[in-house]
């Protein structure tokens, strides 16, 4: 690995780092990144991106909803019933609205930590920091990264493979 993170492929457009992207994945490498100033149609199909965030999202909404449902039978039913007017010790339709409310904070609070957690956030510094030309990627540059964890990982062939995709450059990205 020499001291790689990886390589960085530079395009200066959208299609070529979609095509560079399609080329990559054909030819057997896993561990790929895009990296663009806008959103290139059709990229988190080439990179095969999947994501487990809706069925995290869809678990703690049934949790929480469950817990604060069951909480309630608890309080209202069992641990301090009281008789008030001939009223039903468990009143479900009471206990609706707190319900509907936990189920969405909740699920909105574990899905944001669940995607802090699995994007590696809060990051103060990335390696690709350190390749000068990235700065360009929040303004009109698209970049293909091949990190150093692929298994198919050689520095010298992944750079020979990234250039001839015909970038406009390719850059060496430090550990």
């Amino acid at each position: 690995m020499n001291g790689l993170r990886g390589l960085l492929a530079e395009f200066a457009a959208g299609d070529e780092v979609l095509a560079a992207t399609h080329a990559a994945r054909l030819a057997g490498y896993v561990a790929l990144e895009v990296y663009s100033p806008c959103p290139v149609e059709g990229v988190a199909e080439a990179l095969a991106f999947r994501t487990r965030l809706p069925r995290v999202t869809f678990v703690a909404g049934l949790l929480g909803g469950a817990a604060i449902f069951l909480f309630q039978v608890w309080v209202h039913a069992i641990e301090w019933h009281l008789n008030i007017g001939g009223r039903p010790s468990l009143a479900a339709p009471a206990f609706i609205v707190p319900t509907f409310e936990i189920t969405i904070l909740s699920a909105a609070l574990l899905t944001a930590f669940a995607m802090l957690w699995k994007n590696g956030l809060p990051r103060l510094h990335h390696p690709l920091f350190a390749v000068p030309a990235f700065a360009r990627a929040s303004q009109d540059r698209f970049f293909l990264f091949i990190g150093a964890g692929d298994p198919r990982f050689h520095a010298g062939h992944v750079r020979a493979f990234l250039e001839s995709l015909a970038p406009l450059e390719v850059h060496n990205v430090p550990r």
